[in-house]
């Protein structure tokens, strides 16, 4: 059924172009425009990328295995100078329990740089490291607390969005289910989300996320927020996060790419800090440390720390190399559970 699907879309969609969509798993390329500065007018693009990876899993029965991080096939393009499309699949059985689903399908209106429009099901607009491509995360994964706090991290909902990654100010915020993907909505009540960041200077970019819902019902509420930061300097580059979250949450909502989800606490929060380097063009090493804790209330049981090292060397500008050592530390109850994992990507 996956190849079937996967044929279909090379098939029908061979054109080429570039075009923005920062709230899918694509990144945040400028949209194609003509001489006068206005989007181009209809095209379409058939895009994706591949995250073979290697797991080794220091645990007292040791394991090991070969899997796909991700595997994912879309299109996307516009049918006017107005309105957009993106439509992207996740066919890794490691995320999707074995079936090829529909992960990212959204219209956007964008005429305009300052009011943009996006309806369909896209990542919530909460969290930089999350809002972040997948094929260009620093490390393999991402932080516990953004897998853990910020699900689910793909909803559906109309957002509004303005700025680019040219841009001082960016802005994006969106009325969603609160549920998340292959769920139905359990309430008339929607969550508001919103994200936003500044850039002080040219070394320096703060920002901050909110969300606002009920994920249950119509009675329990719940309240998150974020705040981030990210300094650049020659070659260095440090980036960290803060996020506190309270109240209900949907205990049948994944975590973040396949995470196991956590039984959290009335309060819960976690950060993380992250410093990298470009030795040169090709080689990257990478250094971050953050900290989760499920359950603010419960000392020590729940609370886990994890330092990652790590190396990026990139092949080409389409083909990148991650290794990663996850140091983990828990509290309380000490465990061997340290991993190795190797990962190997491929952009089209």
């Amino acid at each position: 059924m996956k190849i079937k699907i996967i044929l279909l879309f090379s098939i029908l969609f061979a054109l080429q172009t570039t075009i923005t969509f920062a709230q899918g798993c694509e990144g945040d390329e400028e949209p194609s425009k003509d001489k006068s500065g206005v989007p181009s007018t209809s095209s379409s693009i058939f895009f994706g990328y591949l995250q073979p990876q290697y797991n080794n899993y220091f645990t007292d029965d040791a394991t090991n295995t070969f899997n796909f991080k991700r595997a994912r096939f879309g299109v996307r393009g516009r049918v006017n100078r107005s309105f957009s499309y993106y439509v992207a699949l996740e066919t890794s059985a490691f995320i999707g329990g074995g079936d090829a689903y529909l992960l990212d399908a959204f219209i956007t209106y964008d005429k305009h740089k300052w009011t943009k429009f996006s309806l369909g099901s896209f990542k919530q607009p909460f969290s930089l490291e999350v809002t972040t491509a997948c094929h260009s995360l620093t490390t393999i994964d991402r932080s516990i607390v953004a897998d853990q706090l910020v699900a689910p991290q793909r909803d559906l909902g109309l957002m509004m969005l303005g700025g680019t990654s040219k841009t001082k100010f960016r802005y994006a915020l969106a009325l969603m289910n609160g549920t998340g993907l292959g769920l139905n909505d359990n309430n008339t009540k929607k969550d508001i989300i919103g994200r936003a960041s500044y850039k002080l200077f040219d070394f320096m970019t703060v920002g901050g996320s909110f969300r606002y819902g009920y994920p249950n019902n119509e009675d329990n509420e719940r309240t998150t927020y974020g705040a981030e930061v990210v300094v650049t300097y020659n070659k260095f580059k440090v980036q960290g996060e803060y996020i506190y979250d309270e109240g209900d949450y949907n205990r049948a909502a994944e975590g973040g790419c396949g995470s196991v989800p956590l039984e959290l606490g009335e309060e819960r929060e976690g950060a993380y800090i992250m410093v990298s380097y470009d030795l040169n063009k090709k080689l990257q090493p990478v250094f971050k440390y953050e900290y989760f804790d499920q359950d603010l209330a419960i000392k020590k049981i729940g609370y886990q720390e994890m330092m990652t090292l790590g190396v990026n060397y990139f092949i080409n500008a389409k083909t990148r190399l991650q290794i990663n050592y996850q140091n983990k530390i828990e509290t309380g109850l000490s465990i061997d559970n340290d991993a190795l994992l190797m990962q190997l990507q491929l952009r089209f």
